[in-house]
């Protein structure tokens, strides 16, 4: 089992310090989140929350993801990094993908693109983009950033986009992973042709119900390799909790390891280090 540190909602000046904590005290990765703007009034529903409800207060902070990989990179040798989720059909496929390829060079092939479809219609029209169209553009756009992430020519000819011959520089030295977000079977479809699924807050039964059915997909498309299961639980404490997990299929877990000790609410920064080497001292070493 490998354990994440999830970093959303989270004041931007405890970033660093908490990326070189989890650094030096075995976590896998930091998970980061991804918003361009938080509108006050939506008539869009929050998806994860049963009354549509955000779980965050509209004062918090939505640094960019991929700034803030580089920056977290800088001061880190080992940790990895990943989006959760990248709403990547915001964006034109060839900037994320320029995006992604530096932050893979630059970190020593540490991160991971997870992406999503999104949820948040206003969010697209502000950008200019088409919403209706974001799960057609998402894949071809995982499809065109494949290639550009290749060394030397590429071409490539889609329904949203047509790109002549060209390369783009610097290309990453090692294949970047895809992770994919969300809980429909559309979204379990799409995850199983590429590296690995990223969940919400389940209880272990339901993580292994989700981990069953990935795994089901896979062997029906013929999917080879390794796939990551990442999820928060809601009912894993203890070692023995998070070994059921693992052998239930799942493969990382994302928290934020203070919760267990200092609760969520007005969480100081020293009360969130304290939480993450206890953490570090009862579960991943235990």
């Amino acid at each position: 089992m490998r354990y994440s540190i999830v970093t959303a909602f989270t004041p931007v000046d405890q970033l660093l310090p908490l990326a070189m904590a989890a650094d030096e005290l075995g976590f896998h990765a930091v998970s980061v989140p991804d918003h361009v703007v938080d509108l006050e009034e939506l008539e869009t529903p929050y998806p994860y929350t049963e009354d549509g409800s955000r779980r965050w207060d509209l004062e918090a902070d939505w640094p960019d993801p991929w700034v803030l990989i580089g920056a977290m990179a800088a001061v880190t040798t080992r940790l990895r990094f990943f989006t959760s989720v990248y709403v990547a059909a915001l964006r034109h496929p060839m900037q994320v993908a320029k995006t992604v390829g530096t932050a893979a060079v630059l970190s020593g092939n540490r991160v991971t693109l997870g992406v999503g479809v999104g949820w948040c219609r206003e969010e697209f029209e502000l950008m200019g983009q088409s919403f209706g169209t974001r799960g057609r553009r998402t894949d071809e756009g995982l499809a065109l950033m494949r290639a550009l992430w290749e060394p030397g020519w590429t071409t490539f000819e889609g329904e949203f986009h047509s790109v002549p011959r060209l390369t783009m520089n610097p290309s990453p030295t090692e294949r970047v992973p895809v992770y994919v977000g969300g809980l429909s079977e559309v979204a379990f479809r799409r995850a199983v042709r590429h590296d690995g699924w990223l969940g919400d807050i389940y209880t272990t039964e339901e993580a292994a119900a989700h981990a069953r059915r990935l795994h089901a997909l896979r062997a029906e498309v013929g999917a080879q390799g390794p796939f990551d299961v990442v999820t928060a639980l809601s009912d894993a404490f203890l070692p023995e909790h998070f070994a059921a997990a693992e052998a239930a299929g799942v493969t990382d877990v994302w928290t934020m390891p203070w919760a267990y000790y200092h609760g969520t609410e007005d969480v100081a920064l020293e009360q969130k280090l304290d939480g993450m080497r206890r953490f570090a001292a009862d579960v991943i070493r235990a």
